[in-house]
């Protein structure tokens, strides 16, 4: 069984502990890529291989890091049911 989470913190992205990684075809690309990554001040490697496909997974995630999902409030089971009923939530619509 392959365990998820081992407690530790993996270091953020584009540092030099974890340097970000990728793969170009052209040398010209691989010249494009570099200077975005200079730009920002990240830590990069970049693999020029003509004879494979482009992998830039690193650098979109760096473009564009995830947003932040806030969880809606859960309702109490003793709190007034939202439908307008009046009642309890857990006599109403939590049953």
């Amino acid at each position: 069984m392959e365990k998820i989470f081992d407690g530790k913190k993996t270091a953020k992205l584009g540092t030099a502990k974890n340097p970000a990684a990728v793969h170009v075809k052209t040398k010209k690309r691989m010249n494009e890529v570099a200077a975005i990554f200079k730009k920002n001040d990240w830590k990069y490697s970049i693999e020029l291989e003509p004879d494979k496909p482009e992998d830039i997974n690193d650098l979109d995630l760096l473009l564009n890091p995830p947003e932040t999902v806030i969880a809606e409030k859960k309702i109490g089971r003793n709190e007034p049911c939202p439908c307008g009923s009046g009642k309890k939530y857990k006599k109403c619509c939590g049953q």
